[in-house]
């Protein structure tokens, strides 16, 4: 039994199916990352997992427990599979450390000492320990990005979800954020990435999957999708990315 499961899911907005039937599989400590042309549902499916967005069909499990349909604890499912969007979602108007330490005492019930504890030894992880007082605003793109994995890894999650978080960071930043999934890769953190960065892809990834016309079209270790993938549709995808310089 995988980790995660996601058997035929499908989503539509309106009439146009964006996940028409998904299936993938994720194992525990296992890093998927999701590549595809812009709007093949990458994003939508990782919100489908974290609960924000209702499926039309299917289902999705972790550990064997149904985590869509009627009578699921949205609650409860949200503080096991932390996400991370491309545009930071930082509350604006509190500090950083109050950002990361608001979900584990309003959520998980701590304390706001253990909670502000915790949440510096994670800010010192990454370098942020000093801009711990600062608003979000006086920080700069990967700083702020950072600063919001941190805020998901402060539930202590089963799974982490990255919405494509190098996508609004200016070129320079994005090693910096890169630099952190590595090392919860490398801490066997499971996480299921939406990303355009397939260099980082090919070197990060457990398995790559490329979604087209709302599925997994073709799955497989980094070497084969990236290097010799089988289908034409991935290689008419990955020719478009190197043409584009970005792999």
């Amino acid at each position: 039994m995988a980790f995660l499961e996601i058997s035929g899911v499908k989503k539509h907005f309106g009439p146009h199916p964006v996940l028409a039937g998904l299936n993938l599989n994720v194992d525990e400590h296992q890093v998927v990352c999701l590549i595809g042309p812009s709007g093949c549902g990458k994003s939508t499916l990782l919100r489908c997992i974290n609960g924000l967005e209702e499926i039309d069909g299917g289902e999705i499990r972790v550990h064997g427990d149904r985590i869509t349909g009627p009578g699921v604890n949205v609650d409860a499912l949200r503080r096991d599979i932390g996400i991370v969007f491309q545009s930071f979602n930082l509350f604006p108007h509190m500090t950083i450390l109050e950002n990361v330490v608001l979900a584990p005492v309003r959520v998980l019930g701590q304390s706001r000492l253990e909670a502000q504890d915790r949440a510096m030894a994670l800010l010192k992880r990454i370098g942020l320990e000093h801009k711990a007082k600062e608003y979000p605003d006086r920080l700069s793109g990967g700083q702020q990005q950072r600063a919001a994995i941190i805020r998901a890894l402060s539930m202590d999650p089963q799974v982490l979800l990255l919405d494509e978080i190098t996508s609004a960071l200016d070129p320079e930043l994005v090693s910096e954020v890169l630099n952190i999934v590595r090392d919860l890769a490398a801490d066997g953190m499971t996480m299921l990435l939406a990303t355009h960065e397939m260099g980082f892809a090919r070197e990060v990834a457990s398995k790559i999957c490329f979604l087209c016309d709302g599925v997994v079209h073709e799955e497989g270790p980094p070497q084969e999708i990236l290097g010799d993938p089988k289908k034409e549709r991935t290689r008419g995808f990955l020719r478009r990315i190197i043409e584009a310089k970005r792999l």
